[in-house]
């Protein structure tokens, strides 16, 4: 395992849950978070429980930094309707994790790496930025250049999980639209996610 890869299953350890639900995760062979405190388990606080879903949703989505994530949060609480639903849309909005849903990726951060060097176009124009906001009716397709990549191509037969009724893919074509913006429910989270919790640690922080 590289040292990337490891630092990145370390979220999953450390928060004691297999985030994207893979087979490759540590958390399926220890059951504890890392470092030599790992093993001890407190109740966790208010508080704690807070953070920790905010970890988790950060986490999910590539790590995005804190700053990124509370811009996004900030969003969707100046938006109309519920809040935590706001955060969710916008998060899948984001071009990496469409990316990501369509299965042009094996992973979130291989969707972030795709997008950065410069693999996906939107409307027929390369886009370089992972966290570019897709608008409903959005053609995303690799580039003609890249549409025999091996990493692409094995993502689009990956039986680990399925694409969601709110992104079409056509993985002949490689080519796909964003028909609409999901909300909590209708994104398939391998584990709970408790975005009324991410809420609630901002409004209070």
């Amino acid at each position: 395992m590289t040292k990337r890869l490891a630092s990145k299953y370390k979220i999953n350890r450390r928060l004691g849950e297999n985030l994207w639900g893979r087979p490759k995760s540590p958390i399926n062979r220890r059951e504890y978070g890392p470092g030599q405190h790992g093993q001890r388990r407190k109740k966790p606080s208010d508080f704690g429980i807070q953070l920790q879903a905010k970890q988790k949703l950060r986490g999910y989505y590539g790590n995005i930094t804190e700053k990124q994530f509370r811009n996004i949060y900030a969003e969707a609480a100046r938006k109309q309707g519920d809040t935590s639903e706001n955060l969710i849309g916008l998060l899948e909005s984001r071009l990496d994790a469409i990316v990501y849903r369509m299965k042009l990726a094996i992973t979130v951060f291989a969707a972030r790496q795709l997008v950065n060097h410069g693999h996906v176009h939107v409307n027929g124009r390369r886009v370089t930025i992972p966290s570019y906001r897709a608008k409903i009716g959005d053609t995303i397709e690799i580039r003609d250049k890249s549409k025999q990549m091996v990493m692409i191509l094995e993502a689009t037969q990956t039986a680990e999980r399925d694409v969601p009724d709110y992104v079409e893919i056509d993985h002949q074509r490689l080519k796909g639209t964003y028909v609409r913006v999901p909300k909590l429910s209708d994104v398939p989270y391998p584990v709970q996610m408790e975005p009324n919790l991410v809420t609630e640690y901002y409004s209070s922080h």
